[in-house]
C-alpha cells in the first residue's frame, strides 16, 4: 500500500487514511494489516514513539471504514504535544457525512453520553459500563431526493473524540450515515455500489509544535465523490467558497 503524506515536519506527519484498513493493531488485526504497520515501513523512526508499543506514534484514530486526515507523531515530544491538543479539544475536526433522510434544520448540536453495550458496540441506547459525555455539531450542505430516497450531505464537527461518536449521534437523531453496517440498521442503504460508510475526515486545524497555524485538508476519495456525482449529476462539488474534486 502506498501511503500518501499530506504534511510532515520533524515532530509529526499527516497522512491520508483510506477506508478499509484499521488505524492500529487490535485483537482482530495484526500490525502488518494496519495503517501504522504500513507507515512504519516509510517512517521507521516512529517505532518507539508513544505510550503503547503496539500503537507507535498514534495520537488519535479513525474507524476502519472511515477515510481522511490522520496525524502520527515522529518524536516523543511531538506525541505529548498532539495528545494534549486532542485532550484539551484544541484541534478542530471537520468531516463530511452523507446520511439517510432530509434533515429539517440547517444546523444543530447533538449531545449525549456514549458507552458500550453488552456486545461491545458503542451506542446511545441501553448504555452499559462507563458513560462519557459527547458533543457533535453539524451543518446541512445539500439535500438529495431521488428514487432511492432522501439523503443529506453534512459537514460535521465533533467537539469530543469518543469512539464511533459521529455515527452513533447521527443515528440517534434518525439520520444514520449511509452504508454504515453497524449503526445503519437492517435496511441500511449503500447507493451506487458503495462498499463502506460515507464518512470522511477532510480537515484538521491546529497549531503545530513549532507554532505554525495549520489547516490540513484532503479531497473526497473517488468512490465517495462518485456517489455525490451520481446524486447530483455533476462532477464538481461546490463547498462554500471552495471546490472538492474527486
Amino acid at each position: 500500500m502506498e501511503i500518501k503524506t499530506i504534511y510532515k515536519d520533524k515532530d509529526f506527519i499527516a497522512v491520508l487514511k483510506p477506508a478499509g484498513i484499521v488505524t492500529h493493531p487490535d485483537n482482530q488485526h495484526e500490525l502488518k494489516k494496519s495503517l501504522i504497520g504500513e507507515i512504519l515501513k516509510k517512517y521507521p523512526e516512529i517505532k518507539n514513539v508513544g505510550e503503547d508499543v503496539s500503537r507507535p506514534g498514534v495520537v488519535h484514530r479513525l474507524d476502519k471504514d472511515t477515510s481522511g486526515v490522520l496525524l502520527v507523531a515522529r518524536t516523543q515530544s511531538g506525541f505529548e504535544y498532539l495528545k494534549n491538543l486532542f485532550q484539551q479539544q484544541k484541534i478542530k475536526k471537520s468531516y463530511l457525512a452523507l446520511v439517510k433522510g432530509a434533515l429539517k434544520t440547517k444546523k444543530g448540536i447533538i449531545e449525549g453520553v456514549l458507552g458500550r453495550t453488552k456486545t461491545g458496540i458503542f451506542g446511545t441506547y441501553k448504555l452499559k459500563g462507563k458513560e462519557r459525555p459527547a458533543i457533535t455539531e453539524y451543518k446541512v450542505l445539500e439535500i438529495f431526493k431521488n428514487k432511492l430516497g432522501e439523503f443529506s450531505l453534512l459537514e460535521v464537527f465533533p467537539k469530543t473524540g469518543r469512539t464511533h461518536q459521529i455515527r452513533v449521534h447521527l443515528k440517534s437523531i434518525g439520520h444514520p450515515v449511509i452504508c454504515d453496517k453497524i449503526y445503519g440498521g437492517k435496511n441500511t442503504i449503500c447507493p451506487f455500489s458503495l462498499t463502506h460508510q460515507f464518512l470522511h475526515a477532510y480537515s484538521l486545524e491546529f497549531v503545530s509544535p513549532s507554532g505554525a497555524a495549520l489547516r490540513l485538508e484532503t479531497i473526497l476519495p473517488e468512490d465517495l465523490n462518485s456517489v455525490l456525482e451520481k446524486l447530483r449529476n455533476k462532477t464538481i462539488h461546490k463547498f462554500h467558497d471552495r471546490e472538492i474534486y474527486g
